[in-house]
């Protein structure tokens, strides 16, 4: 635990926790694709699906909700990534056989007061 939190930013963290308390499996946070141009924020295995999970945090409403920044361009980029990562990197991190590839938004909203509003959205694209 001490490793994820000496990792990612405050909004990554604050996307993490839940999914820990929830019994997911967190293979990597910040992962970098070996060309070094596409990052996934967080890639965890809850079950036997491999969960590609982007984080997009927002501090106003004047770009609107977090999760419309997931484009139809950006969820291509995401499919790409989870590829990647399954070419890349050594699924036995995770605890069960990839079965499925799953890609998550965590939506995060900073307020000025209190805790920040995080929604994860399953499944998105």
């Amino acid at each position: 635990m001490g490793a994820i939190l000496n990792a990612g930013t405050e909004a990554q963290k604050a996307a993490l926790l839940p999914g820990i308390a929830s019994g997911e499996v967190v293979g990597t946070l910040a992962w970098v694709e070996d060309s070094g141009r596409w990052e996934a924020d967080i890639i965890a295995a809850d079950g036997d699906a491999l969960v590609l999970c982007e984080v997009k945090t927002r501090t106003t409403a004047a770009f609107g909700l977090p999760e419309e920044a997931i484009t139809a361009a950006k969820a291509t980029r995401l499919r790409r990534l989870a590829a990647a990562w399954l070419q890349q990197c050594d699924r036995d991190e995770l605890s069960t056989p990839v079965v499925q590839v799953r890609i998550d938004v965590v939506a995060v909203q900073v307020r000025r007061r209190g805790a920040p509003q995080v929604r994860h959205l399953i499944g998105v694209c």
